[in-house]
């Protein structure tokens, strides 16, 4: 990791399906063990992980290469690494 770009967690978005009302962390350092959410792996370090509450049931795609524009969600920024 270094203090411009966060570790590539993968090259591909993480599908979930979250919880309507239902709180997530997602991972913004690439470090965590538990992708794309947060574990802690990121104290010390410049990157937080970023609150993402679900509006409504659904499968979503959390961005796993930590470079999206539309943090925490997937915009395609990993066809471009």
């Amino acid at each position: 990791m270094s203090d411009n770009h966060p570790n590539v967690a993968q090259a591909a978005p993480y599908p979930v399906e979250v919880e309507a009302g239902k709180t997530y962390w997602w991972c913004a350092c690439g470090n965590s063990k538990q992708q794309p959410f947060c574990d802690g792996s990121h104290k010390g370090g410049p990157f937080l992980p970023q609150e993402y509450t679900a509006d409504a049931a659904a499968k979503l795609f959390f961005c796993g290469c930590k470079r999206s524009a539309n943090k925490p969600l997937c915009d395609g920024s990993h066809k471009k690494l």
